[in-house]
């Protein structure tokens, strides 16, 4: 009886904490699905207000643009991002802009913004998270900005032999979420209605069923089209293309469509891209920002100890001092600097035959710049300008090409280039650059733009991101 009883309390004890762990592991569960509920939340909250751009194909509940729905990149539940094989490398050869190749053994699973980190930390590059991979198609005339979630070995498996991928700058790879209004305008967007989520028949294309031929973008990607009329026979210069990624290369297997201006071809190019991926473009935005929050507790430089010993000193009294304020110590720092190039400009100017001499500083100190680009023609300053995105404020630095000593700066604004002529003007024998005639002079092309960089005077807006082309 008491072996009974025995055996009787110790199946009772073993059902008991049988269904202990039962209900603690449904509690975990519901715990897990609770906080996946509150992230999944917390991430759409922050969401910009950008429509859905093609409402004639999907309804706005069942849009994948912007939507909680869309699977950030690298789910294991998809396999779409996912490569197969992880494990090998693969060779994958970059280009830049002077046509220097360079081979890079990457992982099966690297990105293209790993990779394009990988490049700006061995090219000794700026780290701003405006470079980008593109995959350019000479022979079609076609080029795109890879994603930065996509698999580059992925992506080169669907290239042809005669394709290859450039590493450049590209400021509005997210610009949309910056100034949708700008991307956007409301003469090209259907809202839908916020009542009982219908579209009006006025703002319905008239034939809206057309574009189901365009909204398989599942296997296709969307191109620039770099020469449209000369290739192509487009109507205009602003032409776009959805070509299959597992195609031949062919050109009938290319949609090719035009817009009107530039700002048309940026809005449906934009549009079929958050068609196609969704809320993993603003994950892909919001990355490096959260990674810049992480890090800006430690955001001073890493210095040596001999820079970490160096002080701020006022020596224009008797004795030296100490400039304890940060505020002072910047000021006197600048205004060293103006010294120091005053100082050089009158050493280099001694000797010449003309205060215009190229041999003075203030017309070469400039061709170290990322902004110089030297003696390019007004075409290839269009085209660089293209290239890196057309945002405001956007510019590069040329020589002129009517007037040889003059400078011209390339400013876009408005997805429009403008050109500003810098001259050259004599005042007591020292030599100035204006961009206005003479109403503001600065001694050489670096104190222009660090000018205008921060004021905006006779410009349509402030120069902000300089176009910039590395060799790796």
């Amino acid at each position: 009886q008491m072996r009974r009883h025995q055996k009787a309390c110790s199946l009772l004890n073993s059902l008991c904490s049988t269904e202990r762990q039962g209900s603690i592991e449904n509690d975990r569960q519901r715990l897990r699905e609770r906080l996946q509920e509150e992230e999944q939340q917390l991430r759409t909250s922050s969401l910009p207000a950008i429509p859905n751009p093609f409402p004639e194909l999907c309804s706005p509940a069942s849009s994948p643009v912007l939507s909680p729905g869309s699977l950030p990149p690298g789910e294991a539940s998809t396999g779409k991002y996912v490569s197969q094989n992880t494990t090998k490398d693969t060779i994958v050869k970059i280009f830049s802009e002077d046509g220097i190749g360079k081979v890079v053994e990457i992982p099966a699973d690297m990105t293209a913004r790993d990779l394009c980190q990988l490049l700006v930390y061995k090219s000794h590059c700026v780290d701003d998270n405006s470079w980008a991979l593109v995959e350019h198609h000479p022979l079609l005339g076609l080029e795109r900005c890879l994603e930065d979630h996509e698999l580059v070995v992925q992506v080169q498996a669907s290239m042809t032999s005669d394709s290859r991928f450039l590493f450049r700058k590209n400021y509005a790879k997210y610009e949309f979420f910056r100034s949708p209004l700008t991307f956007f305008p409301e003469h090209m967007v259907a809202w839908c209605q916020e009542t009982n989520h219908t579209i009006p028949p006025s703002q319905l294309l008239k034939e809206p069923r057309h574009l189901q031929l365009l909204a398989d973008l599942e296997d296709s990607n969307i191109f620039t089209v770099i020469t449209g009329k000369k290739q192509h026979g487009a109507p205009t210069d602003y032409g776009f293309c959805i070509k299959p990624s597992k195609g031949r290369g062919e050109l009938k297997e290319l949609r090719m469509l035009c817009a009107e201006d530039e700002q048309g071809r940026t809005c449906w190019m934009t549009a079929f891209r958050l068609f196609k991926y969704g809320i993993v473009l603003y994950q892909n935005y919001k990355i490096p920002q959260q990674r810049k929050t992480l890090l800006s507790h430690f955001s001073a430089p890493v210095r040596s100890v001999s820079e970490n010993s160096l002080v701020a000193m006022d020596f224009s009294g008797r004795i030296g001092r100490v400039i304890d304020n940060p505020v002072e110590a910047q000021s006197a720092a600048m205004e060293e600097g103006h010294a120091w190039r005053k100082r050089s400009h009158r050493m280099n100017i001694l000797g010449s035959h003309s205060p215009l001499h190229h041999s003075s500083l203030s017309s070469v100190i400039h061709i170290a710049q990322l902004w110089f680009h030297g003696r390019i023609t007004r075409e290839e300053s269009h085209r660089i300008i293209h290239q890196q995105g057309q945002v405001d404020g956007l510019f590069l630095l040329r020589v002129s090409q009517s007037n040889p000593k003059a400078f011209v700066l390339t400013l876009c604004h408005h997805q429009k280039i403008k050109h500003f002529q810098i001259l050259p003007c004599e005042e007591d024998g020292q030599v100035f650059f204006s961009l206005d005639d003479g109403a503001t002079k600065f001694t050489d092309l670096i104190q222009l733009v660090e000018f205008y960089q921060l004021n905006r005077g006779v410009l349509p807006c402030k120069l902000k991101h300089p176009c910039t082309v590395v060799a790796l």
